[in-house]
């Protein structure tokens, strides 16, 4: 189950066509834009990835995709997770994980579970998976929170739960988790704009959105900080803040495909009911992509 994590992976987008459908030759492109800048890791198939209006055969061939083009330069971690147990223990059982280093997964949404509730879900994956997991607790999205105790209670519990993605937006949080977490537990920052101060509490690194446009200075940024520079992670910190607001101004991904397009890596097509960022944010991230570009 030994598996590095920290630094920076990629919460990648996926790439449609003007007609709504999975464009290959694009994703190829941004995998080789964020390998080739020296990102740790990339993650297929989260939230950024449009999961949720993906068929079960559309995520089949995207796997497959960027398993042949990662070619094992770099970790890939997949999105698998639900508001169904039942559904996600099955899933686990009828995968191909080749090439798949590790799972993330999704903290139940939509049902607002109890605390025993969510343990419990968790539980019944760390049995049946064979791969590593990394919680993901985004409450914004889910409409419940994976409390500190929760999280600690299930990292002691399960040795194959090596991490959580906090993306609460509560540092004090995290920095519980970080102060009493078991040896080789990773807390990872599922927040863009927070990541320099989680891992100035002691963080491990981000599962990020905008390194999808800037991995670069993003991924370099965390390497710093990892290294305890944090005057020189806090100059690039400052210097994708202000983009990285733009990016979910009006929403994810909207905002990151729209940075995409203008760095004529993709089209910024989205699937329903998501929309397209409007015309304000749009030119907002054209100023900002020139002047970072």
């Amino acid at each position: 189950m030994a598996i590095n994590l920290k630094g920076t992976g990629v919460a990648i987008v996926t790439p449609f066509n003007t007609k709504n459908e999975v464009d290959y030759a694009s994703l190829t492109k941004l995998l080789e834009h964020i390998i080739t800048n020296k990102v740790e890791y990339v993650v297929v198939l989260g939230t950024t990835g449009e999961s949720v209006t993906l068929s079960k055969e559309e995520k089949k061939g995207i796997v497959k995709h960027v398993v042949l083009t990662v070619n094992s330069r770099v970790p890939i971690v997949l999105g698998l997770g639900g508001n169904n147990t039942a559904e996600i223990i099955e899933a686990l059982e009828n995968t191909d994980f080749s090439g798949i280093s590790a799972i993330l997964s999704v903290s139940p949404y939509y049902n607002k579970p109890t605390q025993e509730g969510i343990y419990q879900h968790y539980k019944l994956i760390a049995e049946k998976s064979p791969l590593p997991i990394i919680l993901y607790n985004v409450p914004g999205r889910t409409a419940s929170n994976i409390t500190a105790a929760t999280t600690l209670r299930l990292a002691n519990d399960f040795k194959n739960i090596i991490a959580i993605k906090e993306a609460s937006g509560i540092l004090e949080q995290s920095m519980q988790i970080i102060k009493n977490r078991p040896s080789g537990f990773l807390v990872i920052s599922g927040d863009d704009n927070l990541t320099l101060p989680i891992m100035a509490a002691g963080g491990d690194g981000v599962i990020s959105v905008v390194a999808n446009a800037f991995p670069k200075e993003f991924s370099e940024m965390v390497r710093k900080c990892l290294a305890n520079d944090f005057n020189g992670a806090r100059e690039l910190h400052y210097k994708t803040f202000e983009i990285t607001e733009q990016l979910f101004a009006d929403g994810n991904p909207g905002g990151i495909k729209a940075a995409l397009k203008l760095l004529n890596i993709c089209e910024d097509a989205i699937r329903l009911p998501l929309v397209k960022v409007n015309s304000n944010v749009f030119n907002k991230l054209e100023e900002l992509v020139k002047k970072n570009s």
